[in-house]
Order: structure tokens, then sequence, then C-alpha cells
């Protein structure tokens, strides 16, 4: 068995993507091509307490820890709520060490333009778990709550949205030149924000594994079906791609039990 959390990634000419555990590492790339079974046992544990759940909330947490727990933190959504910088949070100890650290802010393109907020050490990982197929990094600052503010003040702009079908079908929004949006967009930053704002005007990639972009995409869902299978066609953000047609979301079935392996051709 195999409690299902989000693929970890490596940014390689191709991305390359894994299913990992204290365990095992399976190099899903090497699966594409190849059928595929993802088999639900009915049973959610919380990916915190690790308690059995009938319902998971947020990125696979049962309802007291989605209320409680300093991974679900109000400010993981919405950063300018954050409290680290002050001392303040569900749990001190943990906002310290991962919201009171240096965070950027950017553009990515994935359907569109769209600004962000990532922690400085998940970079590219958060950009490749979005789908993006470039990014730019826009700010530099001490902790979540300035990058938050930043990035609100940049919705004004921005979306900070992706059309996940979109994005699936490699629909690109128009072209844009990164760099140039970049600093056409720091003019009219007040002086408090732009005091953040990077030199580093370097463009990162991503070129995703997949063998041939659907026209359309159909979601699916243990919430729907305790048994998916089929052909594995591609992987992009926290998708897999199966039969050229249908989409898995795996990072919204964190927590979930699924019989392991994925077929017999996983090992």
């Amino acid at each position: 068995m195999l409690l299902l959390k989000k693929m970890q990634s490596r940014h390689e000419d191709t991305v390359r993507y894994f299913f990992k555990t204290d365990a095992l590492e399976v190099d899903l790339n090497a699966l594409i091509g190849s059928p595929i079974t993802l088999a639900f046992t009915g049973q959610i544990f919380c990916a915190n307490c690790q308690k059995k759940t009938n319902k998971s909330f947020g990125e696979g947490f049962c309802f007291s820890c989605f209320q409680n727990a300093p991974q679900a933190s109000p400010c993981i959504i919405r950063p300018e709520l954050c409290q680290a910088h002050l001392g303040l949070g569900r749990d001190p100890d943990y906002e310290q060490k991962h919201h009171n650290q240096p965070h950027v802010v950017y553009l990515a393109l994935t359907d569109q333009l769209k600004v962000g907020i990532t922690r400085s050490t998940q970079i590219p990982t958060r950009w490749i778990d979005q789908g993006a197929a470039s990014c730019i990094i826009l700010a530099e600052t001490p902790n979540r709550y300035e990058a938050g503010m930043l990035e609100v003040a940049l919705k004004q702009h921005y979306s900070d949205k992706t059309n996940w079908q979109n994005m699936l079908r490699n629909i690109p929004g128009p072209f844009c030149d990164l760099v140039t949006e970049k600093w056409e967009l720091a003019e009219s930053l007040p002086a408090d924000l732009s005091a953040y704002w990077s030199e580093n005007d370097h463009i990162f990639e991503f070129n995703y594994p997949v063998s041939a972009y659907p026209s359309k995409v159909q979601s699916l869902s243990f919430d729907k079906s305790p048994l998916i299978q089929g052909q594995l066609t591609g992987i992009r953000g926290q998708y897999l791609y199966l039969d050229h047609a249908f989409v898995f979301n795996v990072r919204k079935h964190t927590s979930y039990q699924i019989k392991w392996p994925l077929s017999s051709d996983a090992f």
C-alpha cells in the first residue's frame, strides 16, 4: 500500500518526476507509454496526525488539523496574513522555520501571466508543481509577510490563478517578454515595495514529459471512482495524463491510500 503525496521532481532538459517514499523511488517518466492502474483502497489518513479520516481537507488533512495545524495556516493561501515576523502564528516555531525565511515574488507563464510567491528554497520546485512554462523572479523579501504584501499590490496587474484546463492543453497566453514586463512593472511600484526588487533577470524554462497535448481534458477523481487506469501519456504540474484525454491530480489526492505497485511494469 502507498499513501499518495505530491510527486517529487527534478529540473532537467525534460522535467523528471518520481513517486518517492522512505522505502522506494519510482521514476514515473520511465512509465510513460505504459498502462498504469491507480486503485484506491477507500482509506484516507491525515497528512499531519496520520489518523483515518472520512474526508480530506486542504492537501490531505483531517478537519481538526485543517483548522489547527500550522501546515494549513490561512497564510498558506493568503501570505499577507502571515504573522511569523511578529513571532506569532498557530505554531511560532514552525512559522519561524518555514515562513520567517527569505521568499521570492515571481511572474509565471502558465496559461497566462500570473503572480505568485514561494520560499526561496522551493525554487524551481514550486514552478514545476504549478506547470509553469517559464518564470522570472521579481523580488526577494526577508519573510512571507513582505512577499504577500507585494503580491497583493501586483494582483492589480496580474491574476494569481491558473486556468488548469488551458495549462494542461498547453494553450499559452499572448507572447510576453518577461524581462521587459518585469522592469516596466517595477516603475509602477511604491518605494517601500520596490526596495525588494531583484536584479536577477534569469528566465527559468520548463519542458514537461508529455507525448502529445490533448485538445480537451477530463478530470478523474477517486471521489467518483476507486479505480483509475489507462496508458500514462504525460505528466505536467502535479497531473498525470491518461490516454491523451484524462488527467489525474496527484496532489489533490494527498493521503489517499492506493494499492502498490501502479502496474506490473512499475519495477
